[in-house]
């Protein structure tokens, strides 16, 4: 049987209480609900350790018995970041004009998106988040992980949200398939792409729809 992990003193403090707590709710909500999801980028530089500090935020999410069945690569090099948009194209325009049913198209037309994808080589950094079907030690031997997906997709929020309350902009774009980025960025078999999201910083006459979200009875209910 596996040694149990040692526990530890919960770290995290109590911030807010009554009254502030609420404030706080507030404002935090009224933060998030800035986050949009922006395709017009400004190619501002933005510093390779900030970078870091945000895969860091990513890498700290949960996972299903802590697997963290996630591999991250951040891309700046301007000629990789030509390569990926390249074949994001080419599998875009082919999903625009053959692959795509008629009411996906119809869906997608008010939100003015084609193929080309010219923010994949504007924004500074592109963060290619992979998840990993099975673990695999130095020796190749293979280990189980679990709930993939959902933990995945639990660090792309948190990575999403940290791009966000730290002022800078992002993107999800997931070109179908994805498989030219597991041979652009050279990954191992067992790394499959899960999201590509641009970094940086919106440029100055970015413009986003004026979208409608559903209400609070239309997305929660409260028993």
């Amino acid at each position: 049987m596996a040694k149990e992990y040692p526990f530890i003193p919960l770290s995290f403090s109590v911030k807010h209480e009554g009254e502030a707590l609420l404030n706080a709710a507030d404002q935090l909500q009224a933060e998030i609900l800035q986050r949009r999801s922006c395709r017009d980028y400004s190619d501002r530089d933005i510093p390779e350790a900030v970078v870091k500090n945000l895969l860091q935020i990513a890498a700290s999410a949960p996972s299903g018995a802590n697997k963290q069945p996630w591999h991250f690569v951040a891309v700046r090099n301007p000629e990789i970041k030509a390569r990926i948009r390249e074949a994001a194209e080419a599998e875009e325009k082919l999903f625009y004009e053959e692959r795509a049913p008629k009411e996906w198209l119809e869906d997608l037309a008010p939100l003015g998106t084609d193929w080309q994808k010219p923010f994949l080589t504007t924004a500074p950094w592109l963060l290619v988040v992979f998840k990993e079907i099975y673990g695999q030690d130095e020796n190749g031997s293979k280990n189980k992980h679990y709930y993939v997906n959902e933990s995945v997709g639990i660090a792309s929020g948190f990575l999403i949200a940290a791009i966000h309350l730290l002022g800078l902009a992002t993107l999800t774009h997931t070109p179908s398939p994805m498989n030219f980025l597991s041979e652009i960025l050279e990954r191992p078999s067992h790394q499959k792409p899960f999201l590509l999201l641009p970094l940086g910083y919106p440029a100055e006459d970015a413009q986003v729809p004026e979208l409608r979200k559903k209400s609070f009875e239309e997305h929660s209910s409260i028993l």
